[in-house]
């Protein structure tokens, strides 16, 4: 059935999905809070600023009123980066209709909370519309262009996660279920601070050891992490834990790598965000990442080195080193 679909956030995720959406036979609203992106989307029917390449179809109507936007919405997808989600599904509010499923597809952890995005978007909006969280290895751009992508679909109602599987499924999405919300959270929110150390080990040419190394104890922490809030260990096993962490540690368009990348062509940190276009969440989930980590008494060696060379207090050839000769130890966690 053709639904009435917002998304809320017009970078290159939000208008991945929009047109994704559109494509698979809803009318969609995208909105964006800079009014001079939206006309300018509304003039070429792209979105020069994040996906320039891809045009926006007719039944794609782009506006930066919230509430032209969420009028008569029974579904709504928060593709607002993590700094930025709380704001704008707090001035969502009055507007959403009852009962509307909301759809975080936002992979970060809140600064100062540490709470995952479905956490925040459930203390704003109450209990009366169920959340489903999107998480996986997605590149916006491919699943713009229709390159075969596989996603997950995590909620507590088996109801509003079947919802978002007819709604979102095409020809080139596939979307798996799951009831784990905290392990796949924690795994889409994890994976982007290991991508800076991956980017890191290639900036270096550390070699391809060094990234199969890192890739899996990257697996390990998250794992740990995910396991002491209360996830599940097999579900960083798949999609939204090792699917993902395989993506943006390797994959070219990882924004987060490539923060690595040029930290360790020694560049400094506000110089590389101010030349990117886009938010790489990593940078700014390390620090809640180690909050989470402290509070349940889990080591993060990975994050702890990535935070020392985010925050100016070590540089990336001593962050590597001082991972390398930690007490050696059993590979298999117990517990």
């Amino acid at each position: 059935m053709t639904r009435t679909v917002t998304v809320l956030g017009a970078g290159s995720w939000g208008t991945a999905l929009a047109v994704h959406l559109c494509r698979v036979g809803h009318d969609v609203r995208l909105w964006a809070r800079d009014a001079a992106l939206v006309a300018d989307m509304c003039a070429r029917r792209a979105n020069a600023v994040y996906l320039p390449d891809v045009h926006l179809p007719d039944r794609i109507a782009v506006t930066n009123s919230i509430a032209d936007a969420l009028r008569d919405a029974d579904l709504v997808v928060s593709a607002i980066p993590s700094h930025g989600c709380r704001g704008v599904i707090r001035s969502a509010v009055p507007w959403l209709a009852p009962r509307a499923v909301v759809v975080s597809a936002t992979k970060g952890l809140e600064a100062g909370t540490m709470l995952r995005m479905s956490e925040v978007i459930a203390q704003e909006i109450g209990s009366a519309s169920p959340i489903v969280v999107l998480s996986g290895p997605s590149f916006a751009i491919e699943v713009a262009r229709q390159l075969p992508t596989a996603t997950l679909a995590a909620s507590a109602s088996p109801e509003a996660i079947a919802l978002v599987q007819d709604e979102f499924r095409g020809p080139s999405l596939r979307l798996y279920g799951s009831d784990d919300v905290i392990g796949v959270e924690i795994g889409g929110a994890m994976k982007n601070i290991i991508a800076i150390a991956a980017g890191v080990v290639e900036g270096l040419g550390l070699g391809h050891n060094a990234l199969a190394a890192l890739i899996t104890r990257g697996l390990a922490e998250l794992t740990r992490l995910a396991c002491a809030v209360g996830g599940r260990r097999e579900t960083l096993a798949g999609l939204s834990g090792l699917g993902d962490l395989v993506l943006t540690c390797t994959g070219s368009l990882s924004r987060n790598r490539y923060v690595g990348i040029e930290l360790a062509r020694g560049r400094a940190l506000p110089e590389i965000l101010a030349s990117m276009k886009m938010v790489a969440e990593g940078v700014l989930t390390t620090g809640a990442a180690l909050e989470l980590g402290a509070r349940h008494g889990i080591e993060l060696p990975i994050a702890t080195q990535m935070a020392e060379v985010l925050g100016g207090r070590s540089d990336v050839r001593t962050a590597i080193g001082a991972l390398m000769i930690r007490p050696q130890r059993a590979e298999a966690e117990t517990g």
